[in-house]
């Protein structure tokens, strides 16, 4: 989860080192350092707190250099200090980690027999600490020996202080990009890092070490084998990981959402069919299947329920929705007619990868939704549909969970053609309406002026419900984690029939609860759920399509959709429940796009 970047090439090291932490900045921010070579040796400055804090630092001193690596810290091992913070550095060996070491007790355990000690509370320093110790003036020698011990995930940029101008790198299940370019050598857990440089990269494979220096960047195997990496290329540029204007990376996202639905909704249509030949998925994947699991964590987790509604409705197939990190642990019934979707915005969910290795292990035929090419994910599945958000800065997900609604919707249309489910003329009908959504997702975006003065009357409150039904069910889960995430807000999401099974004891007078009531199968349900929650009195926020009819005794605010199909109305309410959640945490003077405790893209577990 953490932000690592190295570099060696014939331009400021510093420089480089620094623009890079600061657009890494969102997948860590509790503290941040570099180290460098300089001409008396290597030197490392350190910062609690944002990259803004190191780079002040970093300009009190004129030091010329060409080769350094940086980090940005999400902590795991130890708390915000800069003691904690990495660089680590250990005899000849300085380093940058992102992952966990399992099995770092054990090991600090035998280094102190050896009467080596750490300064640090990491698990970082332990691995530094590791490597140092095989270290015989041979750094590929010295790492492949280390690794050997290592237990966990890792991501490894390491300097050696004797072989000044080069930088070694290593991963276990922990992202890495790198490429070569005129200015030099560059490697760093995410592409936005590497953009300004150059659009193509390639991913370092796992297990695989890499050797920067100046003019290239040489990757052998744990065997000595040399290998020539699979080069990709991004098709957008830095301006995508800019804010262009706005106060935040948030909203910048909410409206790039019409954009990134075109994208990924466009390519996919064919005749008026959805089609994934270009993705290399044959319709043979769908053919054998009687059951589909989808693993995800968080709002993928909760565009996964929605999928699960969609899928269920039209073909008639059971779908369970499992929360990733469990799923595992459940020791679940799958074998070769069960499809497991997994969905990530990075493709670097330690858990969801986990879910799919374990997949893949029972013969489970596998499919994955990610936005990230080249991703840990989508390398190891059967097949990839790759969403085309772009990059996604702000912590609290927008833009990719609507191109995953997306990816579901159109994976739910062909598997239910595929099964015979719906003819081709339904098909071609609800395709025709998906690919209206971005314009109807367009018209969303100027509700923001409704939303904001309703939002501001939310921030002294210190406890929140959703509720609603079916999709609506689905879409309250992802308005209560976007609302908690960013505005520190409790906030829980009930299925509105449960909620007299206890859950109505906590609504008291003024507890605000956000109704959703788009789906008019289930809207005179809703209306009697919201009249108990009223009669409690709480403060009614209610969501409902345009035809409803709303009695103004029975909310206190009704937001209202644009006329859309029942069964498109969530590409619509998702939108009035980020800006919610965005309003909110700009009136409690909050930093929405990195709220505590939280990072980007979660690759441990």
């Amino acid at each position: 989860m953490c932000g690592i970047i190295g570099f060696t090439g014939n331009i400021n090291a510093k420089e480089v080192l620094l623009q890079g932490l600061k657009a890494l900045e969102y997948r860590g921010y509790d503290s941040a350092g570099i180290s460098f070579f300089t001409e008396t040796g290597l030197k490392t400055i350190k910062a609690v707190g944002k990259v803004a804090g190191l780079a002040e630092k970093a300009a009190m001193s004129d030091d010329c250099t060409k080769c350094g690596i940086g980090h940005t810290r999400w902590a795991t091992h130890g708390g915000v200090s800069e003691v904690n913070c990495h660089p680590h550095h250990f005899g000849k060996v300085t380093l940058i980690h992102n992952g966990i070491i399992e099995n770092y007790k054990e090991l600090q355990e035998e280094l102190a027999s050896e009467g080596k000690e750490p300064v640090s509370q990491t698990d970082s320093e332990i691995a530094a600490m590791v490597i140092d110790s095989y270290y015989k003036a041979d750094p590929v020698s010295a790492i492949k020996k280390a690794v050997k011990k290592l237990r966990g995930a890792y991501a490894f940029c390491i300097m050696f202080e004797d072989h000044p101008g080069s930088i070694y790198a290593i991963r276990n299940g922990s992202p890495l990009v790198a490429t070569n370019t005129g200015a030099g050598s560059i490697i760093a857990s995410d592409m936005v890092a590497l953009i300004k440089y150059s659009k193509d990269y390639f991913v370092l494979p796992e297990h695989h070490i890499a050797h920067l220096t100046e003019g290239s960047i040489n990757i052998t195997d744990l065997d000595h084998n040399e290998i020539e990496p699979d080069m990709l290329h991004v098709n957008w540029d830095m301006a995508a990981a800019r804010k262009g204007g706005y106060e935040y990376f948030m909203l910048k996202e909410i409206h790039e959402q019409p954009e990134a639905l075109r994208n990924t909704i466009s390519p996919r249509i064919k005749d008026g069919m959805p089609d994934f030949s270009e993705d290399g998925i044959d319709d043979s994947l769908f053919a054998d299947i009687n059951r589909i699991i989808i693993a995800a964590c968080g709002t993928a987790m909760h565009a996964g329920l929605i999928g699960k509604n969609m899928i269920e409705k039209l073909s008639r197939v059971p779908v369970s929705v499992d929360i990733a990190s469990e799923f595992r642990y459940q020791d679940p019934v799958i074998d070769e007619k069960t499809l497991v979707i997994t969905i990530s915005q990075s493709g670097e969910t330690a858990d969801t990868l986990a879910a799919l290795r374990l997949a893949k292990e029972r013969g489970a035929k596998t499919l994955s939704i990610v936005n990230v090419k080249g991703s840990s994910i989508a390398r190891e599945s059967d097949y990839v549909l790759y969403t085309h958000a772009g990059p996604e800065i702000a912590v609290a997900s927008t833009k990719a969970y609507t191109v995953q609604l997306a990816a579901m919707y159109l994976v739910s249309f062909r598997f239910a053609y595929i099964k015979e489910k719906i003819s081709g003329k339904k098909t071609k009908e609800l395709i025709k309406e998906l690919e209206k959504m971005p314009g109807f997702v367009e018209k969303m975006l100027s509700c923001d002026k409704a939303i904001e003065p309703i939002s501001n009357k939310l921030l002294k409150t210190e406890s929140l419900f959703f509720i609603g039904r079916g999709l609506d069910y689905a879409l309250s889960c992802e308005g209560s984690i976007k609302l908690k995430e960013i505005s520190y807000i409790h906030s829980e999401a009930y299925a509105a029939g449960e909620l007299k099974h206890g859950t109505i004891s906590l609504i008291t007078d003024n507890v605000p609860v956000i109704a959703l009531a788009t789906q008019e199968d289930v809207f005179a349900k809703m209306i009697s759920n919201i009249r108990e929650v009223r009669s409690r009195g709480a403060k009614v926020i209610m969501i409902a399509g345009a035809d409803a009819q709303v009695d103004a005794s029975l909310c206190d605010h009704l937001i209202t959709l644009p006329p859309v199909n029942d069964v498109f109305a969530p590409f619509g309410a998702a939108i009035v429940l980020q800006y919610i959640a965005y309003y909110t945490a700009v009136a409690r003077g909050l930093n929405v796009d990195q709220p505590r405790n939280l990072a980007k893209s979660v690759t441990v577990e």
